[in-house]
This record gives C-alpha cells, sequence and structure tokens, in this order.
C-alpha cells in the first residue's frame, strides 16, 4: 500500500489544472489541449480506482471521500471551460476570467484534497510508529525470556557438565553430573556418567590390556615379517630343488618346531609323496618316502581339510616305526591348497603338547597359501617354456615352407623339365632351365640367409601392393601362367609384420594353384580399405572342401594359422571343376599377437611329484 503515491498523484492534479487553464489562454491548439484534458481525466480515475502497478492507494475515510467528491464534481461542472468545442462564442475577456476563476476554485478543492490525505497519512505514520515501539519492546521481553531461560535450562547444565569434562580430564574419574530434568540434557548426564563409570573400569584394568595389546602387535608384526620374508624367497626360488628345503627350513625356524615335513599328494588322493623335510628322523624319512592314505595321521589331510592339532600317542601297529618311538608327542596338519583344492600337506612335530591359538593358525595357512601359489608359478613357468619353444618350432616350421619348401618345390619341376629337354636334345631349353635353376638356388640361398638373421620375410618397405605385384611377376614367370593383379579403393597402410604375413598367405595359396589347380590363369584382387580384402581365384580343376575335413593339409593349415595370428579372415570357396577362391579379410587394426601357453590339463601337482618321485629313484 503506496499512500505517498497517492498524495503525489493528487498533488499533480494541481499542476494539470494550471497547465490547461494556461494552455487555454495561449490558444494552444485543439488536440493538445484535449490530451490535457484526457490526462486529468485519468489522474483523477486513478485516484478513485487505485493503480496496482505503481503501487498506488487513497486512504478513503469520509474526509478524503467528501473532498475527492468536491474535486470530482468541480472538474465535472467545469470541464466544459477547456474542452476545445469551437461552437461556444464566449468574449475572449470574459472567458479568460471566467476560466481563471473556476481553476482557482478547483485547486482549492485539490489543495483540500492534498491535505485531507496527508493528515490521513500522518495519523497512520503515527499508529504505525507506535506499533514499532510496542515490536520493539516486545522483542525486548522475548530476549529476556529466553536469556533467563537459556541460563537456567541450557547453560546451568553445560556448566555442570564443563566442570565435570574437566575433573574427568584431569584423572578424577568419580566426577558424576547430576541429572535434574528428564530431557535431552539429562539424558546427556547420564551419557556422561555412564561413560565416566566406563572409564575408571577401564582404566583400572589399563596396564593389563596394554600389555594384552602389545603382544598381539608383536605377534601381528612377527607374523608380518614372517610371511614377507618367506613371500621374498619363494619369489626368488626358481626350482622345485631350492624351493621346497628352503621353505620346510624357514618354517621350522619360525615355528619352534622339532621337525618339519612337506608331503604332496598324488594323483586320486592314493597317497603322498614326500617332497621336503628337515630335522626329520632318517628312520622316518626312509620307510615314508611315499605314505599311503590311511596308514598314520599324516597324509589325512584331505578329509578334514583345515589346520588342526594331533597328538601323537604311542600305539601297537604293524608299520615298522612310528614318530612317538623319537619322542615327538604333538603334530600340527596343515594343508596346502589351491582354489579349494588339496595339493598335499605340511607336518610340523614337536616333542611336547602344542595349543595352536588363531594368530599361528592364520600365519600357517598363509604360509600354506603362499606355498601353493609358488609351486603354481614354477609349473605356470615350466608350461611357458614349453609353449615357447612348441611356438618358436611351429615358427620355424612356417618359414620353412613359405620360404625354401616353394623353392625346393620350384627346382624340382625345373629338374624334370630339364630331364625332359636332354631326352629330346634340345640346348635352348637345357640352357633356359640351368639358368632357372641357378636363380632358383640362389633365391634359396638368400632366404636361408635371411631366415638365419632375420627370420623373417623380405619386405618393400611398407608397399604391400608392390611385394604382391612381384609375387605376382616371379609366379608368372617360373609357371608361365599368367596373372592378373587388380587393385582398388583406399586405406591406411597395414603394419611391415601384417604384411608379411599377407605375403605369406598369398604366396601360399598361389603355390597351391601352381602344384594342383591345373589352371590357365589367375586374378588377383586387392581392395584397400575397411577391411582390407586379399583375393586370389584361379580357373582350375577346384576341389571339393568337405573332402578334406578330415585330412591333415599342411599348407591350408599354416594358412589360417597366419591368418589367425594377426587376427585376420580366411575363407575358402571351392567346387570340383569350378576353379578355386582363396579371400583374406584383413581389419585395418590388425596385429601380430603372440600365441600364449596352452592351459596345462594336468594338476599343479605334477611336477612336484615328478620331481619327488626321481628324487626317491
Amino acid at each position: 500500500m503506496n499512500i505517498s503515491g497517492a498524495t503525489n498523484e493528487a498533488g499533480r492534479l494541481r499542476m494539470q489544472v494550471w497547465r490547461l487553464d494556461a494552455a487555454q489562454a495561449q490558444r494552444i491548439p485543439a488536440p493538445e489541449r484535449a490530451a490535457y484534458v484526457r490526462e486529468l481525466a485519468a489522474s483523477l480515475e486513478r485516484l478513485r480506482a487505485g493503480d496496482p502497478q505503481r503501487p498506488l492507494f487513497v486512504p478513503w475515510t469520509p474526509t478524503i471521500e467528501a473532498r475527492f467528491t468536491a474535486v470530482q464534481m468541480g472538474w465535472e461542472s467545469n470541464r466544459w471551460r477547456w474542452e476545445p468545442i469551437e461552437s461556444v462564442a464566449t468574449p475572449l475577456a470574459q472567458e479568460g476570467m471566467a476560466n481563471f476563476v473556476a481553476a482557482q476554485q478547483l485547486v482549492r478543492d485539490i489543495d483540500a484534497l492534498v491535505q485531507a490525505i496527508e493528515d490521513e497519512l500522518a495519523r497512520l505514520t503515527r499508529a504505525l510508529n507506535l506499533l514499532q515501539f510496542v515490536m520493539i519492546g516486545l522483542a525486548v521481553l522475548g530476549a529476556v525470556i529466553m536469556l533467563h531461560t537459556g541460563q537456567r535450562y541450557v547453560m546451568q547444565p553445560l556448566t555442570r557438565l564443563a566442570r565435570a569434562m574437566t575433573d574427568l580430564q584431569q584423572g578424577r574419574f568419580a566426577a558424576r553430573v547430576v541429572a535434574t530434568t528428564g530431557d535431552e540434557f539429562g539424558q546427556l548426564a547420564a551419557g556422561f556418567n555412564q561413560m565416566a563409570a566406563t572409564l575408571q573400569e577401564l582404566y583400572g584394568q589399563l596396564e593389563a590390556k596394554v600389555a594384552e595389546k602389545t603382544r598381539d602387535l608383536e605377534t601381528k608384526r612377527a607374523n608380518l615379517q614372517t610371511l614377507y620374508e618367506m613371500s621374498e624367497f619363494l619369489s626368488d626360488a626358481d626350482s622345485l630343488p631350492v624351493l621346497a628345503p628352503g621353505f620346510v627350513e624357514r618354517l621350522r625356524h619360525r615355528m619352534g618346531a622339532e621337525a618339519v615335513v612337506l608331503r604332496w599328494a598324488q594323483d586320486a588322493m592314493q597317497g603322498y609323496v614326500l617332497l621336503a623335510e628337515h630335522q626329520m628322523p632318517r628312520e622316518i624319512v626312509a620307510a615314508e618316502r611315499v605314505l599311503p592314505c590311511g596308514v598314520c595321521e599324516c597324509g589325512q589331510v584331505h578329509i578334514e581339510g583345515r589346520t588342526r592339532v594331533i597328538p601323537i600317542e604311542p600305539v601297537d601297529s604293524a608299520h615298522p616305526v612310528h614318530c612317538a618311538d623319537h619322542g615327538l608327542r604333538a603334530l600340527i596338519s596343515v594343508p596346502v591348497r589351491l582354489q579349494h583344492q588339496i595339493l598335499g600337506e605340511i607336518n610340523l612335530f614337536y616333542r611336547q603338547p602344542v595349543v595352536l591359538h588363531d594368530g599361528e593358525r592364520e600365519l600357517l595357512d598363509a604360509l600354506a597359501g603362499q606355498l601353493a601359489n609358488a609351486l603354481e608359478g614354477l609349473r605356470a613357468r615350466a608350461l611357458e617354456r614349453e609353449a615357447a619353444v612348441a611356438q618358436e618350432r611351429a615358427f620355424l616350421a612356417r618359414e620353412l615352407h613359405d620360404s625354401i619348401a616353394q623353392s625346393l618345390a620350384f627346382l624340382k619341376i625345373q629338374v624334370q623339365l630339364l630331364q625332359g629337354a636332354l631326352h629330346r636334345g634340345d640346348m635352348t631349353a637345357i640352357r633356359g632351365h640351368v639358368e632357372e635353376l641357378q636363380a632358383g638356388l640362389q633365391e634359396s640361398l638368400a632366404d636361408v640367409r635371411e631366415l638365419l638373421v632375420h627370420f623373417r620375410t623380405r619386405s618393400h618397405e611398407g608397399d604391400i601392393v608392390a611385394a604382391l605385384q612381384e609375387t605376382a611377376s616371379k609366379f608368372q614367370h617360373q609357371t608361365g601362367m599368367p596373372v592378373q593383379v587388380q587393385v582398388d579403393g583406399t586405406g591406411v597402410e597395414l603394419p611391415a609384420d601384417v604384411q608379411i604375413q599377407v605375403l605369406h598367405v598369398v604366396q601360399e595359396a598361389l603355390s597351391n594353384v601352381r602344384k594342383h589347380a591345373r589352371a590357365r590363369r589367375v586374378v588377383m584382387s586387392v581392395h584397400k580399405g575397411e577391411p582390407w580384402r586379399f583375393v586370389v581365384r584361379d580357373d582350375g580343376a577346384g576341389f571339393d572342401p568337405a573332402a578334406l575335413a578330415g585330412e591333415t593339409h599342411v599348407g591350408l593349415r599354416i594358412m589360417r594359422e597366419r591368418a589367425a595370428t594377426i587376427g585376420a579372415t580366411l575363407q575358402i570357396e571351392a567346387a570340383p571343376q569350378a576353379g578355386t577362391t582363396v579371400t583374406l579379410i584383413v581389419p585395418t587394426d590388425a596385429g601380430s599377437r603372440d600365441v600364449g601357453p596352452r592351459e596345462a590339463a594336468s594338476q599343479p601337482a605334477r611336477v612336484a611329484v615328478a620331481f619327488a618321485t626321481s628324487q626317491s629313484s
């Protein structure tokens, strides 16, 4: 509500009346005077109806309503004086004087309206000030009440609690807080009292608990040190004869055992092989190289499947030697497992009864797990070496097949042709075949030299198309069979190692055409793009692919291996008397991948059993 806006709007009426009267006297054009009349009428309407956009509001008291009515009636009765009506013919002097008198009266009515609005505004202002004083008084009273309430119900309980906490910090654990209420502060006081009682009780037992925790920490530190040292030893051991004896010796010193034996399970859990021992009596070692299941407590870990303490009692049995005969009175049996599979067991022997604590049990289980992982690592490395040797042999076989074997096949054909020329007595043909034999021998020697030095086929500085064109030209020269090379598309060049494998596959396809197809012409297509596509198509005799499903074809197998090595796809389409099409599809991101070691089918224990058997023999 904006009463001052109404005062300003009412004050503007005086300016508008005088402006209208001046415009009448100065004979301002009729359209402009009509605008002044409309503006004054609009101001009166705004005062009457109000204007929420400004905002503008008139406090309609009886006095203000009477003053506004007088203004409005004065305007309505004299409006005709200032409206531009040409039909009125009043003398100029009389018209000006009458208009001036009417304007003065209207201004006096407006002044009375403005005064009434200002008086009401002053009255409302006084009421507002009185209300503000009342609110300030209420605020001060509320603040005083809140301070008193806070002091009594908040500050005093907090002060008592702070004094009790100070006493507690100074070691006076008998300090308590009196709870006078059942509210949150009462609950806090009860919790403090309970905490103080607990601290008082704990403080009385602090020394004993500190000593106990110190022993536990020392035990855990020693266990961690043992695990770290054993892990370092197992990771450095590169063979089973070093790993197994070193493990049992270190385990005996750490656990304070009289003797330690490491046994490994045979297949189907038929018995246990003694893999390593330390300080075990010689008679027992000789008698238990291979321990059948069920003979004694040793070798029964696969039944319990957990670490346990077994007392050794003297018994009468058919077994020639017994641990009790050598003064051994307790046995700790620890299973060695890998992925829930029992591989063997560790036996620790003592001359007195043993109590196994949880920390020691966890340590033995962790050490047994480290041993199983180390033996598995030895087995995996052995398999990797075996796979690497096999991979290298396969690589050499492919290189020999793709280079020297093809050259020898060509030399064989030239020797046969030379024999035919000798029978015919064709000296020109003889000289030509001799020259072909010399060139073939030189190429074979170059291939052998390059295999010995680089173990890879010569490339053409990354230009696979040039290498294929040279290969086609050599094939056409050797066989007299026309070869058409078609190249289309554009794409990113293949890596050098991928180009070598592609070249070998194409050479093998051409070699198969020369040896088996009896074709008249060959078409070699190269499509550059995503993916690259290499096609060798002949119009020869063809074959039935189903007929070769059960046979071993070295050339086809090597082609497929090379394609798989670079992540490519090899497709062979053939039919009897309909030719053969060999398609090699190579993605642009193809690359050579080393074939990893094969997953071993044997159990992890077989390496250890093989060593133990050789040791016993």
